[in-house]
């Protein structure tokens, strides 16, 4: 999966996605929306030859970058909680 900035304002940003891992951006956007902050957060695909995936962020307050990184920290810690859960239920 490779990312690129292509517009960025103070209250939102658009993200290009090449080869874009959907098991990924999903939870994602799902967890952005779980953000107060987040007015939107959406993941667009087009035209699956034509276009690239873009992943827009717009918030209310505070910053889009800040609210993707809480996002992905989320995940991250949620993923690392089932990770350890199911490596003790497995022994």
């Amino acid at each position: 999966m490779e990312l690129r900035l292509v517009e960025k304002d103070k209250d939102s940003l658009r993200i290009e996605i090449r080869d874009p891992d959907e098991t990924v951006i999903y939870p994602l956007v799902h967890e952005l929306l779980q953000d107060k902050t987040v007015l939107e957060a959406r993941y667009m695909t087009g035209h699956p030859q034509l276009d690239v995936p873009v992943l827009l962020v717009r918030t209310s307050d505070g910053r889009p970058q800040a609210a993707l990184k809480k996002a992905a920290k989320s995940l991250s810690d949620q993923f690392s909680e089932t990770r350890a859960l199911l490596e003790k239920a497995l022994k």
